[in-house]
C-alpha cells in the first residue's frame, strides 16, 4: 500500500474540515432562510437561504426562452403586477443576449433541460441571486406558480394597488423547489343564492390564483336563481334568474313573494360572458367546472318550467323562504321531458367549458313527492327499483350518459351514492368524508369537501361576535384536516375543495372575509406535503399576509385573534367561565362592569366566577402591549343558556 505524506493528510483533514463548515453554514442559512420562506402561503416544498439579496431596479428584464404564449401570458402577468407597485417597466424578451446588455439585473423563465419528474405540470424551481432571478419549469403552469411564489417574497407593498414610493424592493437569495400534493385544489363560489358579476368573479380568481388554487366550481343554479344563458331555453334566463329581493332576514325565514310581486333581483351570465371567464381563468391556470344541481334545488328551472316537476306548479323562484318539504322543488323523474331538457342544458354547457369535468349536483334531494307520483311510481315498477334512492340512482346514472355524451365526466355530492353510484361518476364528498371513503373503496375518484371543515360560509368565531351563519368552522379545524383517510389509498384522493355558499353572503366584500384567512389552510393543505403541517408556524405566515391584503383591499377576518368561552356549570350549579384563544401567545383581559376592557384590565389566568349581578363580560385580546381580537360583549344569559342552567 502507498504511503501517504503528512502534507498530504493535512490538506486532506483541511478540506474535510472545509467541508463540515460548509455544511453547518448551509445549514445556518437553511435556517435564517426559513424566517423569510414561511412567510410563503402555501409553504413550498424545499427551501434553503443563500448568500446575498436581490433589490429589484428599473432596469430589470424579464426573459423567456422560447415565444410560447402561454409563458408569454405568464410573463407579462409578472411584469404588470411588479410595474403597479414599483412604477418601473418591465420588458419582456426574449433574446437573453439583449437581456443582459440592456439590464443590470434579469428575471429568467428557463425550461428544464430534461423533463424534471418530481416537477410534473405545475412545479417548479425558484433561484434567487444578487444579479437574477431563475424560474425553472416543465409547464407554464409551474412558471406561474414560480411567480407567485416570487411575489411573495417581495415586501408586502408588492400588492398595492397603487405606485408606492420609499420602498427598498429587496428579496433575500433563495432556492426554492416546489411542487403540488394534489391535482384538484379548489374553490366553490355560489352565484345562485346571490348573483356576482362577471367583473366580481374575475375579481374571485385573481385573489384565489395567488394562493396555487387551480379549480373554481360556480354553483350556477339553485332554489333561489337559474345563472346561465341557454339559447335552446331563453326562458330559464328571462323567467328563472330573478326573484323579488330581500334584505336583512334570516335565511329560510324571508317572506315568501307577495301579490303581485315583480321579481327584480338576481342576473345571470350570457355565453359571451362564460367564454371571457373561462378564458381569463385559463390564463390563469384555472379550470372553472359548471355545477347545474339537479334533480334537487331544482326550483328556478320549475317557476319556468313547471311541466319538468311531479306536481304541475305553479312556482316561483325562491328568495330565501322555508319551503323544503311543503313545495317542490325536485324534477321528475318518471318524466322523459326532464331528459330531453337535461341534454339541451349540457350541450350548452359542455361548449361553454372546455373543462373535463361537469358537477351534477345530486345533493339534498327531497323524495317525498316522487312517492307519490304515478310517473316516477311507473318508472320505479318499470326499471325494477326498490326504493326512491334507487330511483335516484337511476337518475343520476342517465344524467351520466348524457354528460358522457357530451365528452365530459359527471362530479355528483356524495349523495349520488345512494342507490348505487353511476359507473365511472367522481364524488366529492360534503357530509364529512364517509362518502369518500365509500366512493374510493368502489374504485371512484373522490374530492374531499367536508363539512364543516371546509364549509366557508360558517362561523370563524363565536357566533355573538360574527356575521348571521349557522354552524361553525375556526382556522384551526380548517388547517388540520387531513383529506386522506387511514382507510382509503392517496391515489384515489384527486384533492380537496373548499366551498363557499352565499345564502348569507349578499356581496364580494363579504366573500372575501369569509374566504381569508380559511382559504390559506385549504392552500396549504392542497398544496404543500402533509408532514410540513405546523399549526404554529402556518398562523405566523397568515399574520404576515394579513398586511399583504391590506396592501390588496382585500378583506379578511381576525376571528383567529378572537377569545373562545369555555363556560360550564361548576358542582353548586353556578356559572364558571374558561376563557380560551385560538392561537398561542395572547393575553386575555376582561371586566364584569359593563366598561370596555383593555391592557389595564384583569388579566384572565383561571377560569371565572360571575360577580353579584352582573349582566354581561366583556373581553379583549392583546400581544405585547397591542389589542388584536375583537372586542366581545357576551351576555352571560347566553353562557348559562348554553350549559343549560
Amino acid at each position: 500500500m502507498e504511503m501517504v505524506s503528512k502534507r498530504t493528510v493535512r490538506l486532506i483533514c483541511i478540506a474535510s474540515l472545509g467541508i463540515m463548515l460548509l455544511m453547518i453554514c448551509c445549514a445556518n442559512y437553511a435556517f435564517a432562510g426559513s424566517e423569510i420562506l414561511l412567510n410563503v402561503i402555501p409553504r413550498p416544498v424545499e427551501f434553503q437561504k443563500t448568500k446575498g439579496s436581490f433589490i429589484l431596479k428599473s432596469s430589470a428584464q424579464i426573459f423567456i426562452e422560447a415565444e410560447e404564449p402561454l409563458v408569454r401570458k405568464v410573463a407579462d402577468y409578472l411584469s404588470e403586477h411588479l410595474a403597479v407597485p414599483t412604477g418601473y417597466e418591465f420588458k419582456v424578451v426574449s433574446s437573453m443576449e439583449q437581456a443582459e446588455k440592456d439590464s443590470d439585473d434579469v428575471i429568467i423563465f428557463q425550461r428544464a433541460d430534461t423533463k424534471d419528474r418530481i416537477l410534473g405540470d405545475e412545479g417548479y424551481r425558484l433561484c434567487v441571486n444578487p444579479d437574477k432571478i431563475t424560474i425553472i419549469a416543465n409547464r407554464p403552469a409551474g412558471f406561474f406558480y414560480g411567480v407567485q411564489t416570487l411575489l411573495q417574497l417581495f415586501p408586502s407593498q408588492i400588492e398595492s394597488r397603487e405606485r408606492v414610493s420609499a420602498v427598498e424592493w429587496k428579496i433575500d437569495c433563495v432556492e426554492i423547489v416546489d411542487y403540488p400534493r394534489f391535482k384538484w385544489r379548489g374553490l366553490l363560489l355560489d352565484v345562485s343564492r346571490h348573483f356576482f358579476t362577471k367583473e366580481e368573479v374575475k375579481q374571485y380568481i385573481d385573489m384565489i390564483v395567488r394562493y396555487k388554487f387551480n379549480t373554481l366550481q360556480l354553483h350556477l343554479t339553485d332554489d333561489q336563481g337559474w345563472r346561465l344563458e341557454i339559447k335552446k331555453y331563453p326562458r330559464l334566463t328571462e323567467v328563472g334568474a330573478w326573484r323579488v329581493l330581500r334584505v336583512g332576514h334570516e335565511w329560510n325565514r324571508c317572506d315568501p313573494p307577495g301579490p303581485g310581486e315583480k321579481p327584480t333581483y338576481g342576473g345571470f351570465y350570457t355565453q359571451q360572458d362564460i367564454r371571457e371567464l373561462v378564458n381569463y381563468a385559463r390564463e390563469r391556470f384555472v379550470t372553472i367546472v359548471p355545477e347545474i344541481d339537479v334533480p334537487g334545488h331544482a326550483m328556478a328551472i320549475l317557476a319556468t318550467y313547471p311541466n319538468l316537476s311531479c306536481t304541475g306548479g305553479p312556482f316561483q323562484v325562491n328568495p330565501g323562504s322555508a319551503f323544503y318539504r311543503k313545495i317542490e322543488n325536485t324534477l321528475c323523474v318518471g318524466n322523459d321531458q326532464v331528459f330531453d331538457f337535461l341534454d339541451g342544458v349540457f350541450s350548452e354547457v359542455a361548449e361553454l367549458f372546455p373543462g373535463q369535468y361537469i358537477h351534477m349536483g345530486g345533493d339534498e334531494a327531497y323524495k317525498g313527492f316522487w312517492a307519490k307520483c304515478h310517473k316516477c311510481q311507473k318508472r320505479k315498477a318499470e326499471e325494477n327499483l326498490k326504493c326512491e334512492d334507487e330511483l335516484q340512482s337511476y337518475f343520476v346514472k342517465r344524467v351520466e350518459k348524457i354528460v358522457e355524451s357530451k365528452g365530459k365526466k359527471l362530479i355528483g355530492w356524495d349523495e349520488i351514492l345512494k342507490g348505487g353510484l353511476a359507473p365511472n361518476a367522481t364524488v366529492m364528498s360534503w357530509r364529512g368524508i364517509g362518502g369518500g371513503i365509500r366512493a374510493a373503496k368502489m374504485g371512484h375518484k373522490v374530492i374531499m369537501s367536508p363539512s364543516p371543515y371546509y364549509y366557508l360560509d360558517l362561523y370563524q368565531g363565536d357566533r355573538i361576535a360574527e356575521p348571521r351563519a349557522y354552524s361553525s368552522s375556526r382556522l384551526r379545524e380548517c388547517y388540520a384536516f387531513n383529506p386522506v383517510p387511514k382507510e382509503i389509498n392517496v391515489d384515489m384522493v384527486l384533492g380537496v375543495q373548499g366551498n363557499l355558499w352565499t345564502e348569507t353572503v349578499p356581496t364580494l366584500r363579504h366573500a372575501q372575509y369569509m374566504i381569508w384567512p380559511r382559504g390559506f389552510a385549504i392552500a396549504e393543505t392542497g398544496w404543500s406535503a402533509i408532514h410540513q403541517k405546523d399549526w404554529s408556524e402556518f398562523t405566523r405566515r397568515v399574520e404576515e399576509h394579513f398586511a399583504r391584503l391590506d396592501e390588496a383591499d382585500i378583506k379578511y377576518s381576525t376571528s383567529m385573534f378572537d377569545v373562545i368561552f369555555v363556560p360550564k356549570k361548576n358542582s353548586t350549579g353556578q356559572l364558571e367561565i374558561g376563557l380560551d384563544t385560538e392561537i398561542q401567545g395572547l393575553d386575555i383581559y376582561y371586566s364584569f362592569d359593563g366598561s370596555n376592557p383593555d391592557q389595564h384590565y384583569p388579566k384572565y389566568t383561571k377560569p371565572l366566577t360571575v360577580p353579584p349581578c352582573a349582566i354581561d363580560i366583556r373581553v379583549v385580546t392583546y400581544r405585547n402591549g397591542q389589542c388584536l381580537g375583537k372586542q366581545i360583549t357576551m351576555p352571560l344569559s347566553i353562557l348559562r343558556k348554553r350549559v343549560g342552567i
